[in-house]
């Protein structure tokens, strides 16, 4: 199966946590397939089909795609579908992290709830009508000082309770058991190998 990213990050995860319910997938690049359909989606699931679907067409067989972001509850509509974005059609984390640091400056730590969310989209054709649709969600906080060496994106800031530690410094062993898009992908697996989709 395809998994339709370009993000390393991304792609590390979800090939980590199909292969414990032995599934195989394979990268865009490895597959030879160009990734950044236009993410004209107002939702994570809009966004997560339209690249599931652009993956299914180019490679003529089953492609998985997510969409995820951040979503910051002192911040309503600013991240969301646009977390990646969030400084600018070319920021870097970096970027990102600083801007939303400095819109958040202001607040008190009770105003910096937060929680990861992503969508999985699988779709078993590109014109497939019944696409198989999971959420995962990971709750948490912003926390002014960033730390950790691991992740990307947002995780150096993203304060896991249960934890007591940023997303960023969780080895990916435990990132891999409670992240939003591991919660996502286990979902999914879930219901391939209840079903016996082809993958």
């Amino acid at each position: 199966m395809l998994f339709y990213s370009s993000n390393k990050g991304k792609i590390a995860e979800v090939t980590a946590i199909l292969k414990e319910s032995n599934i195989d997938c394979i990268s865009a690049q490895e597959a030879q397939i160009t990734t950044g359909c236009p993410e004209t989606g107002a939702t994570f699931v809009e966004n997560a089909i339209l690249k599931a679907r652009d993956g299914a067409r180019q490679c003529g067989s089953a492609c998985l795609a997510d969409d995820s972001g951040l979503i910051v509850d002192a911040l309503p509509g600013q991240l969301g579908v646009n977390s990646a974005r969030y400084a600018g059609e070319t920021a870097s984390d970096q970027d990102n992290i600083n801007h939303l640091l400095s819109n958040l400056n202001d607040l008190s730590d009770i105003d910096h709830t937060a929680r990861f969310v992503c969508c999985m989209v699988y779709m078993r054709y590109a014109e497939d009508p019944f696409p198989l649709v999971t959420y995962g969600i990971l709750e948490g906080k912003i926390v002014a000082t960033p730390s950790g060496e691991y992740g990307f994106g947002y995780d150096p800031i993203f304060y896991v309770p249960d934890f007591k530690k940023t997303l960023a410094s969780l080895t990916s062993v435990d990132k891999n058991r409670i992240s939003h898009r591991a919660l996502a992908c286990q979902r999914l697996c879930q219901i391939l190998t209840s079903e016996g989709d082809t993958v």
